[in-house]
């Protein structure tokens, strides 16, 4: 590249200097600058580092000095600080619904949204191959159609998948396409969801989106945007176990004190709580009740009593009944 063409790009090579090179513990003095500015094929002089310095920081680029045995200049605030990148490759790492090699690659894009040096810390933090991951490719092409969908007021359709015992994925309803008014994508359990109107039932359903394949903008508008304008997505979250769905039920259960940190993880500070007696307390919540609400609730053990309605009370008692028929001699 002639050496002409890189001065009119030394401010921007000097930009990638300080956004890759530097950061608090790693100040770079001006004599290094310039050796590093040579290695681009520029040729700077330490008065005209000092004006591009202060050029960048006129543009808004937190750049500061310092003194001592580590003396020099660095990059001082980012947009992203090295504990919130963190929690987002943690959650790139945990998240099953996207490739291995595609959670390798977004991990290096966040290790390149600060300093070579802290980078370094965050690899030392990366577990490879770690969890279950998903095989479907198309999960990046899913989300920005569904997305482009809502957007443009439109209905999708798809080709939906489930496991079989063979550890193969079938295409569900004999490969016919679904079609679904997209309402709302959701991250739970690990995984990413699509909740929206299905067209042949006309009831709101979820959907893995990798288990989604050949994903389309349909012409027809989109149906039930009423019921997703005033969907409250937290309250479906926290009364939603496992994303199995089940009918909506309004409950009250009875739990020992000591379960309220359980409580208030699972259904948020805003849960209607009241007190029972010095022992207990009454939780007074919406939830979809299914086999899996039954689980999670079996798993609390003596410590939770589901008081009313008595018809899912009943229903409870059934579900341990038949759980246990399976361990009976």
């Amino acid at each position: 590249m002639p050496r002409s063409f890189n001065q009119k790009l030394k401010i921007l090579f000097l930009m990638k200097i300080f956004q890759e090179k530097t950061d608090p513990e790693h100040p770079v003095p001006v004599r290094d600058i310039i050796t590093e500015m040579e290695g681009y094929g520029i040729s700077v002089e330490r008065k005209t580092v000092y004006d591009d310095i202060e050029t960048l920081r006129t543009f808004g680029m937190d750049i500061r000095s310092r003194r001592g045995k580590k003396a020099g200049y660095y990059l001082a605030e980012r947009t992203f600080r090295l504990p919130e990148l963190k929690f987002l490759m943690d959650a790139v790492q945990s998240s099953k619904f996207i490739t291995e090699e595609q959670s390798r690659n977004l991990i290096k894009k966040l290790e390149s949204l600060t300093s070579i040096c802290e980078a370094k810390k965050l690899q030392s933090q990366v577990m490879t191959g770690q969890g279950i991951k998903a095989v479907n490719e198309e999960i990046y092409t899913n989300i920005e159609t569904i997305y482009d969908a809502i957007a443009q007021n439109r209905q999708i359709s798809f080709r939906y998948y489930e496991w079989t015992v063979s550890k193969k994925l079938v295409q569900k309803r004999d490969g016919n396409r679904y079609h679904v008014s997209p309402g709302k994508l959701l991250w739970k359990n690990e995984n990413y969801y699509l909740l929206g109107l299905d067209e042949l039932s006309g009831v709101v359903k979820h959907y893995r989106v990798d288990k989604m394949r050949q994903v389309e903008i349909e012409g027809r508008k989109r149906n039930g945007e009423t019921i997703f304008r005033d969907f409250d997505l937290g309250k479906f979250s926290s009364g939603t176990f496992g994303m199995f769905g089940g009918k909506e039920i309004s409950l009250k259960i009875k739990f020992d004190n000591g379960l309220i940190g359980v409580i208030l993880d699972r259904f948020g500070q805003k849960a209607v709580i009241l007190p029972a007696d010095d022992s207990h307390f009454i939780l007074q919540a919406h939830i979809h009740v299914s086999g899996q609400f039954y689980g999670w609730l079996a798993g609390l053990g003596a410590g939770a009593e589901i008081l009313s309605p008595e018809k899912t009370r009943r229903e409870y008692v059934d579900f341990l009944k038949e759980t246990l028929k399976k361990y009976e001699d």
